[in-house]
């Protein structure tokens, strides 16, 4: 400090301000020092990059189908085996990740955008339009999130995009009422009252000062529900409501090899571990952001 006051003022501001952490910059040394989260995240970094080289890690083609080839156990030429159409499991699970990632991603990223909206609406505005938002979300939530993704696909028609909408669909009210619940907090805040005494317009007020402020546990629950939403599309493949053959998703994989579980167990080990290595390596990389953007969980 006497080295610094030694200096001009405005040398020494400078340097007091390259000193003092952003909360972004102690966040991300928070989350660094988590290792289960470093953990998550590099499981979830691994299968991106998968995804990402699937065309050059896959040494077939995922709906190539070699009929004599059926069933053969790991091997050199095929690291996974094979399933009933001799199809390279390692090929398909590669590809499946692709899959898997894309409807947690953008199911996600639909859910957030619209509970998003509807919360910061019910949460700012009150009255009717907050009992209104809110009564449509107590009836989402009344369903178990299962079969109401049943019950959309049964309307639109079995498919992967209808599948994604429908896993979105089941997902807003989760984030409506999380958002809701922050706004409603926020707007009491004394800097939200003194943009309202300026005049400053409702939208400003809305994007400007409440969603940066409000978007830290959002952050949190996407992340967790992407896992979610990986094993949401899992099981409607595996019901055969999701994707369709030949697409080589995780779900739809083991609902093809279910009735082969003694006579080659490969076919459904190596897709059921793809699932359950995505899911934890999200869920363990959302605690992590908990710990770090949840208040209540600082110490």
């Amino acid at each position: 400090m006497a080295e610094l006051a030694k200096r001009p003022a405005h040398i020494a501001a400078e340097v007091v301000e390259e000193k003092l952490p952003t909360p972004w910059k102690d966040a991300w040394i928070s989350f660094y020092k988590n290792r289960l989260a470093l953990v998550g995240l590099g499981i979830v970094v691994f299968f991106i990059m998968i995804a990402i080289l699937a065309p050059i890690l896959a040494p077939y083609s995922f709906k190539e189908q070699v009929l004599a080839d059926r069933m053969l156990p790991p091997s050199g030429h095929h690291w996974f085996g094979t399933d009933d159409f001799g199809r390279d499991i390692f090929s398909r699970i590669v590809y499946g990740a692709r899959i898997s990632l894309w409807v947690g991603f953008f199911s996600v990223l639909g859910s957030v955008i619209c509970g998003t909206i509807l919360g910061i609406i019910a949460g700012y505005y009150g009255r009717w339009v907050d009992t209104i938002i809110s009564r449509v979300f107590d009836v989402l939530l009344a369903f178990p999130s299962i079969l109401l993704a049943i019950a959309v696909v049964a309307i639109l028609g079995p498919s992967l995009q209808n599948a994604l909408i429908a896993i979105a669909v089941i997902n807003i009210p989760n984030f409506g009422r999380l958002v809701r619940s922050r706004v409603l907090s926020v707007k009491q805040e004394e800097y939200i009252m003194a943009a309202r005494a300026v005049g400053m317009r409702d939208s400003r007020i809305l994007f400007l000062h409440i969603l940066p402020n409000s978007i830290s546990p959002v952050i949190v629950q996407a992340t967790l529900a992407i896992a979610t939403s990986i094993i949401e599309a899992a099981a409607l493949g595996f019901l055969g409501m999701g994707a369709q053959a030949p697409t080589p998703e995780w779900g739809k994989m083991l609902a093809d090899s279910k009735n082969y579980i003694t006579q080659a167990p490969w076919t459904l080990f190596f897709p059921g571990m793809a699932i359950m290595l995505t899911v934890l390596g999200f869920n363990l990389m959302g605690d992590g952001l908990r710990d770090v953007l949840d208040p209540k969980m600082k110490n």
